[in-house]
């Protein structure tokens, strides 16, 4: 009996140990774009402001993405592709920047209220030249739109990987 009592006692020691040891663990699969998969999908959050961060993205790590920007027009095509940089601060705001014809463009992009994946952009240069775009991310590491320049050069850009 002591035997029997003995084993019983070891058994639920070992029952609560993996209890308390596996207590707030969770395993995820991760999508390629480096965030959880959800199932189902969660539906996007209410807008609250446009620093809610994007669906799916780590709050708090932002991501140097490259931009490439395709001319979509006679005058841009003298130009040819440009190539530049935007870091998503997963808040809402954006930072990029690009050398357009000698002038490098700074600027920043905002999320629309009320759409947490559409979004404007605004860059200048110190010479004066600037450009606008319209874009919408699929993911938080990848996404498209459309610029203007202060030229008339127009552009599809295309964002991430």
């Amino acid at each position: 009996m002591t035997n029997f009592g003995t084993r019983r006692g070891a058994i639920v020691a070992a029952l609560a140990a993996s209890a308390v040891s596996l207590s707030g663990c969770y395993v995820l699969p991760v999508a390629p774009e480096g965030y959880p998969y959800a199932y189902p999908h969660p539906a996007p959050a209410p807008a609250q402001s446009q620093a809610a961060p994007i669906y799916g993205a780590p709050a708090g790590q932002s991501v140097v993405l490259q931009a490439r920007l395709y001319p979509a027009n006679e005058l841009a095509s003298q130009t040819g592709v440009i190539h530049g940089t935007v870091t998503n601060m997963m808040t809402g705001k954006g930072r990029f920047q690009l050398n357009y014809r000698g002038e490098t463009l700074s600027g920043e992009a905002t999320r629309v209220e009320g759409d947490s994946r559409r979004g404007v952009a605004s860059a200048y240069g110190s010479s004066g030249g600037y450009m606008s775009c319209e874009y919408q991310m699929n993911t938080p590491r990848q996404g498209a739109g459309m610029c203007q320049f202060s030229n008339g050069a127009k552009y599809q850009v295309h964002i991430g990987t």
